[in-house]
């Protein structure tokens, strides 16, 4: 009788299935974003829509950035103390709100698919190298949720459990911290939906002339 795989053992197949297929779903999305733009021009409306969307994921990835010290810290403070990973739900309204801007529910669905199959294994990888890494974890845990945000941020003095030194997690990373920002270079996040926002509005009208010409 066999017994039942290590938590560790799903999750390192399913980071090496996502490895494989990541490319190929970067490249299906990007052919079927480019199917999108020639079969139909974008309405002005759906644009405007979804910068509903955008707008909050880039806000709070760039929060969320202004907090965080990779791998060196369990971060608590800010965005952390509503959610555990406000830089993915970050991404996911972002992908959201383009998904919107196209009308395309195939565009809905491949970014989905993306998500599941590579985030979903990316935060099982990073929750078990911060389990291992700060004894504390699970206090944080049981306080903060995985991904929809609490309404209310958790107290510190509930969230920040202390270390064998008795030092606080998380309090070198109190407040925003722009310098922080700029290391992780979040900005590009910004340059990245502003020529996608940019190809939204002209890149239609150029792809009917280049297909024209073709033909």
């Amino acid at each position: 009788m066999t017994s039942p795989a290590a938590p560790q053992d799903w999750i390192t197949r399913w980071q090496r299935i996502a490895r494989r297929i990541r490319v190929p779903l970067g490249f299906l999305a990007a052919a079927l974003y480019l199917f999108e733009l020639w079969r139909r021009a974008p309405q002005l409306v759906a644009i405007a829509v979804s910068v509903a969307l955008v707008l909050p994921g880039l806000w709070l990835r760039g929060y969320a950035a202004g907090y965080v010290k990779k791998n060196r810290e369990l971060t608590m403070t800010g965005p952390y103390a509503h959610t555990r990973n406000p830089l993915y739900l970050g991404s996911m309204l972002m992908a959201a709100g383009f998904a919107v801007a196209l009308e395309s529910w195939g565009m809905a669905l491949v970014l989905a698919a993306f998500f599941a199959l590579i985030y979903i294994p990316v935060i099982a990888s990073e929750e078990r190298f911060l389990r291992a890494t700060f004894p504390d974890f699970d206090v944080y845990c049981s306080r903060v949720p995985r991904l929809i945000p609490r309404l209310t941020p958790v107290q510190a003095s509930t969230a920040q459990p202390t270390d064998q030194s008795g030092a606080e997690f998380g309090t070198t990373a109190a407040h925003f911290s722009l310098d922080r920002y700029l290391k992780h270079r979040e900005y590009n996040a910004a340059i990245g939906a502003a020529l996608l926002y940019l190809s939204l509005i002209f890149l239609h009208p150029a792809l009917t002339v280049i297909l024209h010409g073709v033909r």
